[in-house]
């Protein structure tokens, strides 16, 4: 299979401003709570912040993978196991086209992230240092419960960290190695280089703002109502 002829590439919009918006939003979310965890940039107030805005942020990106514009769409970019393992065969050898939103194995890496996320600001909410520092479910729920969670938030810290270092080496590696420059510039601009229009349908941003305070509010209730036992 020989590679794919550049010159007749044109710009086409392939990600919505939603999508784009949630992706770079989370990059700048996971820094800051890092940052304020292991480097005390900010109080752990800030990093409980963060995680909220950053759980928020993950619900809405699931969701609009279901009610979305069509790119980024899990039914649009999602593939089987025959499918990813064909994928990576041939990258050993060959250079694939241009796919519109995500490759098979970038589609994988999408859930992936977005499991370890979720997992990581949810057992947040229920992990504790037994010092200071308590998350706004922890009245809620056992001592047992609270230790397994806080165990679970660190391992799954380590998972997520090493997950994503592998995420920025995959772009790196096609940005690089395979001349794909435009992976990381579709992610800003919205547009990318195609064989020829891919008639994408493409959903407005007010959809996601809607479902985004939805889940901002439903958060704060529950955030507040789990503190409520820790002020006794």
């Amino acid at each position: 299979m020989s590679a794919p002829d550049h010159t007749t590439l044109d710009r086409y919009r392939a990600w919505d401003l939603t999508t784009r918006l949630i992706h770079w939003s989370l990059v700048v979310l996971v820094i800051l709570q890092f940052g304020t965890a292991e480097w005390g940039w900010l109080s752990m107030r800030w990093h409980f912040r963060f995680g909220y805005a950053t759980l928020v942020l993950v619900c809405v990106r699931v969701l609009w993978g279901i009610v979305g514009s069509e790119s980024s769409r899990f039914s649009h970019f999602l593939r089987g196991p025959r499918t990813i393992a064909a994928y990576m065969r041939g990258t050993l050898w060959h250079r694939f086209g241009h796919p519109v939103s995500h490759n098979p194995l970038g589609a994988l890496s999408v859930l992936v992230l977005l499991a370890l996320l979720f997992v990581q600001c949810i057992s947040g909410m229920f992990a504790s240092d037994a010092i200071d520092t308590f998350g706004p479910l922890v009245g809620r729920v056992s001592g047992s419960t609270v230790r397994l969670m806080t165990h679970l938030h660190e391992i799954n810290q380590k998972l997520l960290l090493g997950f994503i270092t592998l995420h920025v080496a995959a772009v790196l590696l096609h940005a690089l190695v395979r001349r794909e420059e435009h992976l990381i510039a579709a992610m800003v601009t919205g547009y990318k280089r195609l064989n020829r229009d891919p008639g994408l349908r493409f959903v407005g941003i007010g959809g996601a703002i809607l479902l985004a305070l939805a889940l901002a509010f439903f958060l704060w209730a529950l955030v507040r109502w789990g503190q409520a036992v820790l002020a006794y």
